[in-house]
């Protein structure tokens, strides 16, 4: 394969950390965009090209990509990580709360490959991954905005996939289970949120970023053209999908 580039956003930790690193190993070279500085991340990645930055502010994202296409001379690969999931009661629920999801985990995504499109164009070929969730499925009550998010992200991919197929750019969507990451272990893992989440699968423990790794590489593969507008359920087998 040529050198391709990459760019994950939500790259500082947890599964953007782990997404960037697999596709470095397998000759991209990867970008990464976080609100955040990226160091660790940085230091497992030859070449890094760290943008830290809002996903949600269209002005940083265009300034990111400009900068990418400098320094690497194209884009290729667009991987929509970055996302929060607060845990909340419905009826504690703002609407400063609902505005705050939406934006991040919909609206981003969204910014990040409106900007990005015309440099996949120039390329003739580009994937485009959007990180769901299973909870789209299972439902937590507790998450509301979250799952309302996922669920509009899996209706942007399958639209946009029909959208920009005709030049080369497949559109795919990931939907893992709650991954043990440091974001999660603060946001629901101290209320047994874990172990709930394990105790409906069939895979009898808490997804790790590593669980992630192959699926994204096989839906970024150059064999995969004919893969677009699915979301690939990976979450252990929970009981009620």
């Amino acid at each position: 394969m040529k050198t391709r580039t990459a760019l994950v956003t939500g790259a500082a930790q947890g599964l953007g950390q782990e997404f960037a690193v697999a596709l470095a190993g397998r000759g991209y070279r990867v970008a990464g965009l976080d609100l955040e500085p990226q160091p660790q991340t940085a230091a497992r990645v030859r070449d890094y090209v760290e943008l830290v930055g809002d996903a949600g502010d269209p002005g940083t994202v265009e300034k990111g990509l400009q900068r990418i296409i400098d320094e690497c001379g194209a884009l290729h690969v667009v991987v929509n990580n970055a996302g929060v999931y607060p845990a909340k009661p419905f009826e504690e629920t703002t609407l400063e709360d609902w505005r705050r999801v939406m934006r991040v985990n919909l609206e981003a995504p969204f910014l990040v490959t409106r900007a990005a499109l015309p440099y996949l164009r120039a390329a003739g070929w580009g994937r485009i991954v959007n990180i769901a969730s299973a909870a789209v499925l299972t439902a937590p009550p507790t998450m509301v905005p979250y799952v309302a998010s996922k669920m509009g992200l899996i209706g942007f991919t399958r639209s946009l996939a029909a959208a920009v197929a005709s030049y080369g750019i497949t559109v795919n969507a990931i939907a893992p289970s709650m991954v043990r990451t440091a974001t999660a272990e603060r946001t629901v893992g101290a209320d047994g949120g874990f172990e709930q989440v394990r105790s409906g699968q069939a895979v009898e423990r808490t997804q790790e970023p590593a669980d992630l790794v192959s699926t994204l590489l096989y839906v970024v593969d150059e064999g995969s053209d004919f893969l677009t507008g699915q979301t690939l359920n990976v979450s252990g087998g929970s009981a009620y999908l």
